[in-house]
């Protein structure tokens, strides 16, 4: 206990602590394949670890719909007896964390799967903490019994989001904006059934590969001690083998307009609007994302926001946002209103958007966003996770090593011209999606 009480006290100062801004990020590739990133911070004895490869859940096949994310939330249900150590269920697993003070889990998005790891650096903890991650990695039990169980529980939360009207809204968005692409896949009752530990197993061993995994850590180590704990992770899937993968194929534009409404007794219409958007890697990322900030991320201060609830009353909050990935993520508008208003809403959001779209924003609007992107910029940094995440953002998306030296820079840099042009090549307000759940046929 006495260590749980320090790892949580070092949690408390790093949430206080200073933005890492400054701080240079050493890169390297291991001699597995791994290419290693390093932020060393020897303020606070504490290390964070993300180790991401390509395994997220675009690599699903199209029948099997979330076993990307169903592996990663097993891979902490107990691990094999393996080289003289005897097996663990979840329980004595979770128990051994508790132990050392330290903490691992993995998690799946649509592009990538991330194992992350936090430990105190003192060398015994810190020895040990490497050392059940990396058994971890080299031995899941993939539990058949335990996976009967989650997939129950699974099956419940799906049940119960059938209740709600977002449900069915995110849905349909997803089906009509990525047409068959695997962004728009869908996890069903049909799809949980297709997949067994076996499947597990087997999609662990495919794409689970130290060749294609980016590690990011952020502590009190040198590098010396990060590629020897490089080493240690990379040698528990090394026997997985090194094969390429297929390509996934890009997201296509919209080649018209698409509406569709789904009638559903809830007290509250859920409307989105939306298109496919761009890839992290699109040159205009950054303009975007100021621009964003203008028309409906800003909250209160917003144009939507403004236009949509501030002036006509008809929602309690609208709000748009970009998904970049690997392949391009939507452009999404959303927001919910009464179901009498919900077509009203919908064409003074069309309006909104076409407006700025056209025009761009004013003067007084682009610099209030920069100041506010600006001095908010330090709260992305301010502890070890956030500039892990930071840190493993760069390593994912082949971004500049100085990048985060130079975002306020570049955020300062943009124009009225910039944004204009950015959106108006990103968007067609003429060729998007809608879709209302809950409102009265137009």
């Amino acid at each position: 206990m006495k260590v749980i009480r320090t790892l949580q006290a070092v949690a408390l100062m790093l949430a206080v602590g200073a933005a890492h801004a400054a701080l240079p990020i050493e890169q390297w590739t291991h001699s597995s394949g791994a290419r290693v990133y390093l932020v060393s911070s020897p303020a606070i004895p504490m290390l964070d670890v993300s180790v991401d490869v390509d395994a997220g859940s675009r690599r699903d096949p199209a029948a099997q719909a979330g076993l990307a994310r169903a592996t990663a939330g097993m891979l902490d249900k107990g691990v094999l007896a393996a080289d003289g150590q005897p097996a663990l269920d979840e329980n004595a697993l979770a128990e051994a964390w508790l132990d050392i003070g330290a903490q691992f889990g993995a998690i799946a998005s649509s592009d990538r799967m991330a194992f992350g790891l936090r430990t105190l650096t003192d060398p015994p903890l810190l020895e040990r903490a490497v050392a059940l991650a990396a058994r971890q990695l080299a031995q899941p039990a993939f539990p058949d019994a335990v996976w009967a169980r989650d997939r129950e529980r699974s099956l419940a939360a799906l049940r119960e989001a059938e209740t709600r009207p977002g449900t069915h809204a995110g849905r349909a968005y997803a089906a009509a904006i990525y047409r068959g692409h695997p962004y728009g896949a869908q996890t069903t009752a049909q799809t949980l059934a297709a997949i067994g530990v076996a499947d597990m197993a087997g999609f662990y061993r495919q794409h689970v590969t130290a060749c294609s995994a980016r590690i990011s850590m952020v502590g009190a180590i040198d590098r010396a001690t990060a590629d020897r704990i490089a080493s240690r992770l990379m040698a528990a899937i090394a026997p997985h083998g090194c094969r390429s993968l297929p390509p996934v194929p890009e997201v296509t534009p919209l080649a018209a307009a698409q509406d569709e409404r789904i009638p559903f007794a809830a007290a509250q219409a859920q409307v989105l609007l939306g298109q496919p958007g761009v890839r992290r890697d699109d040159p205009d990322f950054l303009t975007l994302l100021v621009g964003n900030h203008i028309l409906g991320a800003s909250g209160f201060t917003s144009r939507l926001m403004d236009e949509v609830r501030e002036k006509r009353g008809l929602t309690y909050g609208v709000y748009s946002s970009f998904s970049p990935g690997r392949h391009a993520g939507a452009f999404t508008v959303s927001l919910t209103t009464r179901p009498d208003q919900a077509e009203a809403a919908l064409a003074l959001t069309r309006e909104v958007v076409a407006r700025f779209v056209a025009d761009g924003p004013t003067e007084a609007e682009l610099q209030a966003a920069k100041d506010a992107l600006i001095k908010g910029f330090a709260l992305r940094l301010d502890s070890n996770r956030k500039l892990l995440d930071n840190v493993a953002n760069i390593a994912w998306n082949d971004l500049p090593l100085d990048y985060l030296d130079r975002w306020t820079a570049q955020v300062a840099a943009v124009t009225l011209a910039d944004i204009r042009r950015a959106f108006q090549r990103v968007l067609a307000p003429d060729r998007m999606v809608s879709v209302v759940v809950g409102g009265k046929a137009p």
